[in-house]
């Protein structure tokens, strides 16, 4: 085998092993996994790792216990009567939930890092092997260039041997050594894809401990703005039931007004609904806004439902509402442009849709997310589908946190400046439960 066909050789081989993989190991791609520790790689150091996650996982399970008893007792509460212990109650669990969350986002943070590490130590035995295998398939290709006539032909070697034994002792190497290349080759092939593999894994996790670090700083700050409500509201009340009773009977008197202004307006738009020009409903078109929720998180559904017309002493309810823990992230049900961000506390607190965000959508469809504790976008944004954009609460009209999300019909829709609620949503509504379940 002449040196020029060696070469040849050599390199259609190893690009044929590593060719695509290679070009996914340069220096700024490992430089992003490679803040966590390495590892040994050694059995004793991954057995470790796997204790911590599992004991990781374990503090989790019980941070997530406690969240749901402290949901269970705020469900409890609040079909009850409205009284001043009672929305103290309520704003002591909404605090005790972000807290708990908080510590959750950093345990959570803590176990990918651990994870991290693991694949670290797993990438770091991947390499070894690799070297190991590069130097096998080195080897055999020296063994295979020794015949320098015949270059792998198996009749030339069969010929060429002194006997016919030979001959075919000489041919049956020749497979043997042509066999284990390719076996090697297959290992290396392997053996680098297992190497991608852990690279986009750890891209995967370094990117979610991002998410759960933005979480953390999001959900202090709704702590920092429950606990301030609670100090406002022991010192408006002075801590006198007569005082907050008070305040309740002018409020529901506020509310009232506000949603037979909504309702108008929307039924007029309502009207308005081409429905040849908004895609039918069909579960998945729109992305269900909070992260594994299912129809058991409806707590109240679309239309002229018992609590539209006892709960708030309206007609119509024009989205669902999905029950929640408060500081839950708000995805965006698909991509779009945020046509809407505003606080409709500033205008009539407690009045109606609270912190709100809206989005058009590129199917002839907007979206609106209230009762929000907090918005991250602005107006002119571009959000793309499951992009988180808010954190769920209880502003506006709510009887406790939860998301209420509206469909509208995009050829109806606009944010008016209302008489009583500064920027408010108005639109053709439609029936979300279609295109989301």
């Amino acid at each position: 085998m002449d040196q020029r066909f060696k070469k040849i050789a050599i390199a259609f081989l190893l690009a044929a092993a590593f060719g695509v993989a290679c070009v996914s190991y340069g220096p700024q791609v490992v430089a992003q996994v490679s803040n966590a520790t390495t590892t040994a790689g050694s059995d004793a150091a991954s057995t470790d790792i796997a204790s911590q996650i599992a004991a990781k996982q374990q503090q989790l399970n019980a941070i997530n216990a406690q969240i749901q008893s402290t949901q269970a007792s705020l469900n409890s509460t609040q079909a009850q009567k409205q009284t001043l212990q009672g929305q103290l109650a309520k704003l002591n669990g909404n605090i005790s939930t972000l807290t708990l969350n908080i510590k959750a986002d950093q345990i959570m943070s803590d176990q990918l890092q651990l994870e991290i590490q693991g694949l670290q130590g797993d990438m770091s035995d991947i390499q070894s092997s690799i070297a190991v295998k590069e130097t096998a398939v080195e080897s055999i290709l020296k063994q295979l260039q020794k015949d320098d006539t015949t270059n792998g032909n198996l009749l030339l070697v069969f010929l060429k041997g002194k006997s016919l034994a030979d001959g075919v002792f000489e041919a049956q190497s020749l497979v043997t050594l042509q066999g284990q290349l390719s076996e090697d080759i297959g290992t290396l092939t392997d053996l680098h894809g297992q190497y991608n593999d852990n690279i986009q894994a750890s891209q995967s996790k370094q990117a979610q401990i991002a998410i759960e670090q933005q979480n953390m700083q999001n959900q202090q700050a709704i702590l920092q703005d429950q606990q301030a409500q609670k100090q406002a509201l022991l010192a408006s009340t002075k801590g006198q039931e007569s005082t907050y009773q008070k305040q309740i009977a002018s409020l529901q008197a506020q509310q009232q007004q506000i949603a037979n202004d909504i309702e108008a307006l929307d039924a007029i738009q309502r009207a308005k609904v081409n429905t040849s020009a908004i895609p039918q409903p069909q579960a998945g078109i729109l992305l269900i806004p909070i992260q594994g929720a299912t129809t058991a998180n409806i707590s109240q559904g679309y239309g002229a439902t018992s609590f539209a017309k006892n709960g708030y002493k309206g007609k119509w309810h024009n989205g669902l509402d999905l029950a929640t823990p408060i500081g839950t992230p708000i995805l965006a049900a698909d991509d779009g442009v945020i046509s809407g961000v505003a606080n409709e506390d500033l205008y009539c607190p407690k009045g109606a849709y609270g912190k709100f965000i809206t989005i058009n959508h590129f199917n002839g469809l907007t979206t609106l997310y209230g009762h929000l504790s907090r918005q991250l976008v602005k107006i002119g944004d571009t959000v793309k589908r499951g992009q988180i954009i808010g954190y769920s609460g209880e502003t506006g009209y709510a009887t406790g946190p939860h998301l209420h999300f509206t469909v509208f019909a995009q050829s109806t829709f606009s944010v008016e400046n209302s008489k009583y609620c500064g920027p408010l949503p108005v639109g053709g509504d439609l029936d979300p439960y279609g295109y989301l379940f």
